[in-house]
């Protein structure tokens, strides 16, 4: 994919009225879904669940692309569609999951790094022959007593930048995901802090790698209040600090910034996106790239009845779908 390829494929990622859903949960972590909604975790069943969300009639009206997980990409549907041909052919555009996950970072306890620099170079012209056109790498970021380390953000950042690089050379759009995490009771100018730093950081370190930002894209945590802390931010402060801290940290040239829902409830995560956009114009468009938050209902209906359920539990995801695209045009209103 040539430079001008790789803009035009960030620029779509995030089109008005559009987001990414995430479906690239780990092995342990879609085993985790399933134990909690009582469906064996089998290669068949992850197979099935992950058809019923990618087929959903209609999802590409508000869906622009899917992050995918290794054994997905590889995937096909039950009549033997490979995955990757019924989203192109839907116009879902195919992301990959390349990160090996958050290893804890030695010298520094409760600290995390991101592992899974190793062999990428080969593993993303393999994802690029499976059909990726962008990329996903999720840092880790915990605050806590005297953390983050100034360390910790930095080894992160220099990963992502390196991950990042990487993947243009193979032409994919790499997204950047340096994620502060709401575990703790830290208040939200805490938060702000945390995330103002690790921006400058990540985006200091991009610039070194010569990391071309037309062509990437950013999925960031929002400026919220540690799930602890007695003291909640509401809706509009959380808006506001949110907008205030990207403002300050991430260059305009950017084509778009998608959110994690991060443990947020489906309404908040909803609810948030839609403040920030009622908030702009904004130097970037500001959309989403939720997991959880487009998949928990529909995984609730579904595991009650694979078959029976299917169509059903489509139909949820499309709705989770349409709210946020409406949220990313800061046009979602609660229903009564």
């Amino acid at each position: 994919m040539s430079i001008d390829q790789m803009e035009a494929v960030a620029q779509a990622m995030v089109a008005p009225g559009k987001g990414i859903i995430a479906i690239d949960e780990s092995s342990g972590t879609i085993k985790k879904r399933f134990d909690a909604v009582g469906v064996p975790d089998s290669e068949e069943n992850r197979r099935a669940y992950r058809e019923m969300l990618l087929t959903a009639p209609g999802l590409a009206q508000h869906i622009s692309g899917a992050i995918l997980y290794d054994e997905t990409i590889r995937q096909s549907s039950k009549a033997g569609v490979p995955f990757t041909k019924i989203m192109k052919d839907a116009g879902i555009i195919p992301g990959i999951k390349v990160d090996m996950g958050a290893k804890p970072l030695a010298g520094f306890p409760g600290e995390l790094v991101t592992e899974g620099l190793d062999g990428l170079r080969g593993r993303l012209e393999e994802y690029v022959k499976l059909g990726a056109e962008f990329a996903k790498w999720r840092a880790v970021i915990t605050i806590g007593e005297d953390m983050p380390s100034s360390t910790c953000i930095d080894a992160n950042t220099h990963a992502l930048a390196r991950y990042a690089a990487l993947c243009q050379e193979a032409g994919l759009v790499p997204m950047v995901e340096p994620e502060v995490l709401m575990d703790g009771d830290h208040d939200i100018e805490t938060c702000f802090e945390v995330t103002e730093a690790t921006l400058r950081s990540l985006f200091g370190a991009l610039y070194e790698h010569n990391v071309m930002l037309e062509g990437t894209i950013l999925k960031a945590s929002m400026v919220v209040s540690g799930k602890d802390c007695p003291e909640q931010a509401d809706l509009e402060e959380v808006a506001e600090s949110t907008i205030l801290c990207l403002k300050s940290t991430v260059p305009a040239v950017l084509p778009g910034i998608v959110f994690l829902s991060g443990g947020q409830s489906d309404e908040d995560a909803t609810a948030h996106l839609n403040a920030m956009n009622r908030l702009g114009p904004h130097p970037w468009p500001l959309s989403f790239s939720y997991g959880r938050a487009m998949q928990q209902a529909a995984l609730h209906l579904w595991s009650k009845d694979m078959a029976g359920n299917f169509g059903a539990a489509q139909k949820i995801v499309v709705e989770r779908a349409r709210d946020n695209g409406l949220a990313a045009l800061g046009q979602w209103k609660k229903a009564a």
